[in-house]
């Protein structure tokens, strides 16, 4: 997968360094992925949330952070909606965000 916008993920340790090590895993992870289905990122990430409008929301750093992703899974593309933290994400529909 082809994952855009890395430079929002590094803003985003920058200030929350914690989540660093994280992030960092998980985009190491989706470029190297082909992920056909949402079925197929559940069955490597079970904690994941599909959501009805297709985006996919996973949980980093023990539940601490929320990543919402939009993907093309015919033109193998990850776009980054969101990065926050629990309480962030809890003000936001990730849905339309």
């Amino acid at each position: 997968m082809r994952v855009i916008a890395k430079k929002i993920l590094r803003d985003f340790w920058g200030k929350y360094t914690y989540s660093e090590e994280q992030l960092k895993t998980w985009y190491k992870e989706a470029s190297k992925a082909k992920w056909k289905n949402p079925n197929q990122i559940k069955g490597e990430y079970t904690k994941a949330s599909i959501l009805k409008s297709g985006r996919v929301v996973f949980n980093i750093g023990g539940n601490k952070y929320r990543l919402v992703v939009d993907i093309n899974y015919e033109r193998q593309w990850v776009f980054i909606r969101f990065i926050g933290t629990h309480n962030e994400y809890d003000k936001i529909d990730a849905d339309k965000i």
